[in-house]
């Protein structure tokens, strides 16, 4: 039998009986529902919002991890990118410059990725900007490495030819001057002899007797053996390979052809006053990649300290060229 129940009424100051029908029941088992639905949807969220499944915990982790690896190895690119600095720096300043090949500007050793944004499957990720920054600074790295193994390359194998790039470099005087007295007028600005104006000398020139033997000096192939009333006159040009090149102007006769090659003291010709010559002299010129250089430097073989501070001395002081 189910007990009776009873709600105190304050109007009346009695007990009045309540009804426990069918409606009753319903309405309480539909509150219970309700509520305890609410109460299950506010713990499944609190659950799924709140509270790190072992699994989450687990994730976020290995995602801890992950960043702290990311972040050292972006320390340690910077760390490779000085050491590669450093390596640039000396191949530039040193190799580069001791077996003189060209120069790689930093256009070419930094230059980037065109084109579309290499980086953009990794943009939407956490912490993008990190995981952006360490593989650019990788691909930056990769690209460096490969352009500095290139030039690597090209440096061993000019090491590998310095006893032939030895014996192609212009290093002694194209004519005899043990006294130095044939050195007549030097590389730089000088007073022509004929115009009377200030003009570049792009050589030196050496005064002696015509028909005096003129020296290759340095192994090469012949390029030029031309004939010309003006200008140079008769003159010679030697391809010497590694970007050097002379030339023998103002000749009386030849003593080669194009295409023969000569080694270094070869006699290639004798001393004239051909072209554009006030008298019997031989103009001489050294060319790197086709700059005209000063040849004096261009005599190590040939003359001690003193004579090449002597030769320097007197080529400067003169003011006049024979050509």
């Amino acid at each position: 039998m189910s007990k009776v129940k009873y709600r105190y009424n304050p109007e009346t100051l009695s007990y009045d009986k309540i009804e426990t029908g069918f409606r009753y029941y319903l309405s309480r088992v539909f509150t219970f529902s309700f509520f305890g639905a609410l109460m299950g949807l506010v713990y499944f969220f609190a659950y799924v919002y709140l509270i790190d499944s072992p699994r989450e915990i687990r994730l976020e982790r290995e995602n801890s991890r992950m960043l702290a690896q990311y972040e050292i190895m972006r320390d340690k690119l910077s760390q490779v990118q000085v050491v590669l600095d450093d390596i640039q720096q000396r191949d530039e300043n040193v190799y580069r410059v001791i077996f003189q090949a060209d120069s790689i500007p930093n256009s070419v050793r930094r230059a980037g990725f065109g084109g579309v944004n290499r980086y953009r499957y990794l943009e939407d990720l956490d912490n993008a900007s990190l995981v952006v920054n360490t593989a650019q600074k990788l691909d930056v790295i990769m690209k460096q490495l490969y352009v500095q193994s290139k030039s690597f390359d090209e440096i061993i194998d000019l090491t590998e030819r310095k006893e032939e790039m030895l014996r192609c470099i212009p290093a002694i005087q194209p004519v005899s001057n043990r006294d130095l007295r044939r050195t007549a007028s030097g590389f730089g600005w000088r007073i022509d002899p004929i115009y009377k104006t200030r003009r570049f000398h792009e050589g030196i020139d050496f005064s002696a007797p015509t028909g005096t033997e003129i020296y290759a000096t340095g192994d090469g192939v012949i390029t030029m053996v031309r004939n010309s009333a003006i200008g140079y006159g008769k003159h010679i040009e030697i391809d010497h390979g590694f970007g050097y090149s002379t030339l023998y102007a103002h000749l009386d006769e030849f003593n080669v052809r194009v295409g023969q090659r000569v080694n270094r003291g070869d006699v290639i010709g004798f001393v004239g006053n051909t072209g554009k010559s006030t008298a019997p002299h031989l103009h001489y010129e050294v060319r790197i990649k086709g700059r005209a250089v000063d040849p004096t430097h261009y005599f190590f073989q040939d003359l001690t300290p003193e004579q090449y501070e002597e030769m320097i001395r007197i080529a400067s002081n003169s003011n006049r060229t024979f050509d």
